[in-house]
């Protein structure tokens, strides 16, 4: 099986309708492109803005069954393709940052929300989510395991560890930053360590703090016929805004992963005890950590 991702590295417009109104043109471009799924960059919905008023922000928050949110369900239905839509969604006593992924048939698959907030900055303006999901999406192409982390979940090994875990084989990341040479770094070793699939859409480089650089790391680090180690990143785009279309050869990632080293094959779970301790020691005491 073949994948088509569509990395939708948009700028956005400013308003949620316009937002909205640019999504769906997107989306339908990347469906007339071949696309079986559809990635849009963090919080969609309002372009990654988090304003200090929390009256402000409560009142940019959009719910998971919103007119927004809705319109990219009945929008795969509708393309048979597979949409990952990202907002800032209402929720009490904060708003989250989330992703709701919708298969062909415009399913939800799941609904999740950012774990490991940027609790440092802006973003403990917002509550962290509760769980990392796994689903099984179906696309035009066929069925594959799927789950998200969202940017700086992707700075926590455990992240990625738990969706493998869970059976993930291609993971979505949507993303609002710098992708610098030690954040794809971190990409790369996730989906090397763990055996599959990475997709991440950022913004482009005329959003603040943001550059482009979304990627496809397969996961697949070696092959038989050849004599040295290869490189997992089958794509990286530039700094520009554009409709990126990524193949990911889902049955090359399926064989390696039933005869490699690494993922769940040999680890040693017993002896990880001292992960679930919550106690923190200098240097990494930090006053504003949310526990």
């Amino acid at each position: 099986m073949k994948l088509k991702i569509a990395l939708l590295q948009l700028m956005p417009e400013g308003s949620l309708k316009d937002n909205m109104e640019k999504g769906i043109a997107a989306c339908k471009e990347a469906s007339e492109r071949g696309a079986d799924i559809a990635l849009f960059p963090e919080m969609w919905s309002n372009g990654y803005d988090i304003p200090k008023s929390l009256n402000v922000l409560k009142g940019m928050a959009i719910a998971a069954d919103s007119e927004f949110v809705n319109a990219f369900q009945k929008l795969a239905k509708e393309l048979k393709m597979a949409i990952g839509i990202t907002y800032l969604e209402q929720h009490e006593p904060f708003p989250r940052n989330t992703i709701s992924l919708f298969d062909r048939n415009g399913n939800l698959v799941y609904c999740y929300a950012k774990v490991h907030t940027c609790d440092f900055g802006e973003e403990a303006r917002l509550d962290p989510g509760d769980e990392f999901f796994v689903g099984d999406l179906e696309t035009k192409s066929g069925c594959i395991k799927v789950g998200s982390m969202i940017c700086y979940d992707r700075e926590f090994p455990e992240s990625a560890r738990i969706l493998m875990l869970k059976g993930a084989e291609l993971l979505l990341v949507p993303n609002a930053c710098p992708m610098e040479i030690n954040r794809l770094s971190q990409l790369r070793g996730r989906a090397y360590e763990n055996m599959l699939a990475i997709a991440t859409c950022n913004y482009p480089a005329n959003q603040p703090d943001c550059n482009g650089h979304s990627t496809l790391f397969d996961g697949v680090a070696y092959l038989p016929e050849l004599p040295d180690s290869r490189d997992t990143c089958v794509f990286e785009a530039g700094e520009e805004e554009g409709i990126f279309m990524v193949e990911l050869d889902v049955d090359m990632l399926r064989e390696y992963r039933e005869q490699e080293v690494h993922g769940n094959a040999y680890r040693r779970p017993q002896k990880y005890g001292i992960l679930l301790e919550e106690t923190v020691e200098e240097p990494f005491v930090r006053k504003d950590a949310r526990r």
